[in-house]
């Protein structure tokens, strides 16, 4: 990002700064996407205390990454450490150890091995050569050594839950989410850019939280000027990310981006085993691992349907950007510098905004319970689908929070561009499908309507007796 401030990451902050004021020896993990922000984040709070730094280079050969280790050692002794080419990783992070103490010191050293994925390659010896540098050397000193990867399965799988060496050895962890909305305007106000809540969240369904996409808008464009440049001119950064992004993330990628397209053709989830069928994967444990791995990653979220079973959770596509590529960028990147001006007038425009602005609420639910006052309440909260029939007509329900205090939420999500009105036919509908809900699960509780729009409801006949709440975007930043 361009010289921005650390924005959020209050947690993530307070982790790292504990690692270097600890009396032990630390090693922390940090798990994030691509362009999520996470060396930014251990650069910001370790500034000039670093001692150490290594970036692996992607594609390179073990010798490659060797000689570019030892380089980095020369940049940082300022060329007074002697560089001899090491044979193998073991020899590298022994010379490491030499050279970490002439640098003795009071305060706590700071070793950082970014895009470790990249490092470790296929039978390098890394990972067994940074056990032996950490169980024969920098467990015993005054050292924090942070390691880093946007490959999240890979980190998982071969540091976090090393059967080797590395067992056991990871003090603390910190796996890097994109913005909320919250952050998301804290960030441009940090830039000085003046837009309103509703820019902000048309910017945030298209982009998402991630910094380094946000970091391409400009202060004087729209946020559909802004969509435009950055996703459908030749030059913008997210014109071909997509490709990109999983490609980085995951081995055989394209098996994950089958199921990211299943997921994006049914906006209201699937079941695992529907996954499988749409997404012509083998059945048994590789579809478990890849569903796995979007999940450790944040591209799919999982929600468990209204007292049903572990079985019945529903698989849905919640990653802004990639749902936004797949539904419009993939299929325009070719059509001309106002393509998204002419796109955002169309029903699919209509059906893609609604189906995004649920799944931003859904990954603010934590806001929408303080909205509610209900923070301190225990609740849980889930969805509803009630399959139709030749006699009657299904429904589904986009989100429930089943209380404690014997209170049920019935939370309708609606994007619209104004304040919504609620006309007759909407009004039966709501309540015909509160009614059935109802007489589906026998519930006891007590039913509140609850409405969560862009703009807020404007009250009528239809909509007094029939909302008992109505929130709005603001709730929600």
């Amino acid at each position: 990002m361009k010289n921005n401030p650390l924005i959020g990451r209050i947690e993530e902050r307070k982790t790292l700064e504990k690692a270097l004021q600890s009396p032990k020896a630390e090693m922390v993990s940090i798990i994030g996407r691509r362009r999520i922000g996470k060396t930014f984040l251990v650069k910001s709070v370790y500034g000039g205390r670093i001692d150490f730094e290594i970036t692996g280079i992607q594609q390179a050969t073990r010798k490659e990454q060797l000689r570019n280790f030892m380089l980095q050692i020369s940049k940082y002794s300022k060329g007074s450490f002697p560089i001899s080419e090491p044979k193998d990783w073991l020899e590298a992070f022994y010379l490491l150890s030499k050279f970490l103490e002439t640098k003795r010191k009071e305060e706590k050293m700071a070793v950082f091995l970014d895009e470790l994925p990249w490092l470790a390659t296929h039978r390098s010896g890394f990972l067994k050569g940074l056990s032996y540098f950490w169980n024969s050397w920098a467990v015993d000193q005054n050292i924090v050594v942070v390691i880093c990867g946007s490959a999240a399965s890979w980190m998982i799988k071969k540091v976090v839950h090393h059967k080797g060496g590395l067992h056991n050895r990871i003090t603390k962890r910190i796996s890097l989410k994109p913005f909320n909305l919250i952050e998301t305007e804290h960030f441009f106000k940090e830039k000085k850019f003046n837009f309103d809540r509703y820019q902000i969240l048309q910017l945030y369904m298209a982009l998402g939280g991630v910094p380094h996409y946000l970091d391409e808008v400009e202060a004087d464009k729209s946020a559909a000027q802004n969509i435009n440049q950055i996703c459908f001119s030749e030059n913008g950064l997210l014109q071909d990310e997509f490709s990109k992004l999983y490609a980085s993330l995951f081995e055989n990628s394209e098996t994950h981006v089958k199921v990211v397209r299943a997921l994006a053709k049914k906006r209201k989830g699937m079941t695992r085993s529907d996954i499988v069928l749409n997404s012509r994967l083998p059945e048994g444990g590789g579809a478990s691992k890849i569903l796995e791995e979007l999940l450790h990653s944040g591209f799919i979220s999982v929600y468990y349907p209204f007292r049903k079973k572990k079985k019945d959770r529903l698989y849905r596509l919640t990653d802004e950007y990639s749902l936004f590529y797949l539904q419009f960028i993939e299929k325009n990147r070719n059509e001309g510098s106002a393509v998204w001006k002419e796109l955002s007038q169309t029903q699919a425009y209509k059906s893609w905004a609604g189906y995004a602005f649920e799944n931003i609420c859904l990954k603010h639910i934590p806001q929408i319970k303080k909205a509610l006052g209900i923070a301190g309440v225990y609740s849980t909260s889930s969805t509803f689908i009630k399959k139709g029939n030749q006699y009657e007509k299904g429904i589904q329900i986009d989100l429930l929070i089943e209380r404690n205090d014997h209170v049920i939420n019935i939370c309708e999500i609606k994007f619209y561009n104004a304040a919504l009105t609620i006309d007759k036919s909407t009004a039966m509908e709501l309540r015909n499908k509160m009614a059935i809900f109802k007489e589906t699960t026998h519930t006891r509780k007590q039913i509140f309507l609850t409405m969560i729009t862009t703009f807020g409801i404007k009250q009528n006949m239809h909509s007094l007796g029939l909302v008992d709440v109505a929130l709005t975007m603001d709730d929600l930043y």
